[in-house]
């Protein structure tokens, strides 16, 4: 699991000063950088000729509110992992520990050139598997 605090300023919000659900998949994507970044990886997952990693599917759930200024937790774990793809779930925790939002992501590993699925790289599937959790 990766664990990372961030805190809700006014631009993640919307006009009602509750965080924006776009914003959301923004912070969560910035905790799966950090994860990604802790990574042995031989290329560069971003940037290279290779492959790419491109989100095929996502949902969130909202449960309170959540306003400019807040702390909160998001917490990453792996909850799927196949040949070519693996999914992530994310837990997003008020100071109080209270889950007040919740979204999962669906990553497939992709044949640059050929635009078709292909097996996950070794260094990717073991830095994956240091973080499932079913």
């Amino acid at each position: 699991m990766i664990t990372s605090k961030k805190k809700i300023n006014f631009y993640h919000c919307d006009p009602a000063g509750i965080l924006f659900y776009a914003r959301l998949f923004e912070i969560c994507h910035s905790v799966y950088e950090e994860m990604i970044s802790s990574f042995e990886l031989e290329d560069n997952f971003w940037q290279n000729d290779n492959y790419v990693v491109p989100i095929v599917k996502c949902d969130a759930g909202f449960y309170k509110p959540v306003k400019p200024g807040e702390d909160v937790t998001v917490e990453l774990v792996v909850t799927e992992l196949r040949e070519t793809t693996f999914q992530l779930s994310y837990s997003i925790k008020n100071d109080s520990d209270v889950e007040v939002a919740s979204a999962k992501t669906v990553h497939v590993f992709v044949d640059k050139k050929k635009w078709k699925g292909k097996e996950i790289i070794d260094s990717l599937r073991i830095g994956l598997t240091n973080h499932f959790k079913d």
